[in-house]
């Protein structure tokens, strides 16, 4: 774990806990809300077969990256999980979002 808390540049490891709990909460979340985004947006599993599964997790992605953070904020870890969110967007090639 330390070595995880010096990768992150967290001090405590209430920090930490507070972290995992912001993940695990916007996971579940996340997939919980893709069900009726799903709905909404008119996707079944009817409809698109063996194409649901993939299609929904990309649905989720989104989702994911604006409840991260919101629900970091909520936690008060918002400075944490920004940073964290554009490093990841970066990584995926969306670094054109961020005016550093």
């Amino acid at each position: 774990m330390n070595k995880l808390k010096q990768r992150w540049g967290i001090d405590s490891n209430f920090q930490l806990t507070i972290i995992f709990i912001v993940f695990a909460i916007t996971g579940s979340a996340s997939a919980w809300l893709s069900k009726p985004f799903c709905f909404w947006l008119g996707i079944t599993k009817e409809d698109l077969g063996y194409w649901f599964t993939p299609v929904r997790l990309i649905l989720i992605f989104p989702i994911y990256q604006v409840l991260l953070v919101l629900i970091g904020f909520l936690f008060g870890q918002f400075k944490f999980f920004w940073a964290f969110e554009k490093k990841m967007l970066k990584r995926l090639g969306l670094g054109f979002l961020f005016n550093d």
